[in-house]
């Protein structure tokens, strides 16, 4: 599968823990998942990506001296996707509006 965008589910080898990235249209990453135990808990991780994408009060958006990030929160409060840095506002709006506007379809392949 080499159409982006679309998440992808990958399984460490340093510490057997499942994780998802989603790539963008450019194939730059532009939201990593923190680890999951199961592939089913980081399937079901990337399902509440799709469903808290839209909703910009879900971005927590973060500033730093040098670089600008943003995590993406669930309902429930618990961060399920962090952004790469950027080095502008700017640029990181674009990343927010990017991962509205891909994750939500996005299909997933696996990796692992």
């Amino acid at each position: 599968m080499a159409n982006y965008p679309k998440f992808q589910v990958f399984k460490s080898t340093y510490n057997n823990q499942y994780y998802f990235r989603l790539r963008a249209v450019n194939t730059e990453i532009i939201l990593s998942g923190e680890g999951y135990l199961t592939k089913q808990a980081c399937l079901n991780g990337i399902g509440s990506v799709k469903a808290n994408a839209p909703y910009d009060f879900r971005y927590v958006r973060r500033d730093g001296v040098t670089n600008f990030t943003f995590n993406l929160k669930a309902a429930n409060g618990e961060i399920i996707g962090r952004s790469e840095n950027y080095t502008t506002r700017a640029a990181r709006e674009n990343g927010i509006a990017a991962v509205k506007r891909d994750a939500p379809a996005a299909p997933v392949e696996d990796l692992s």
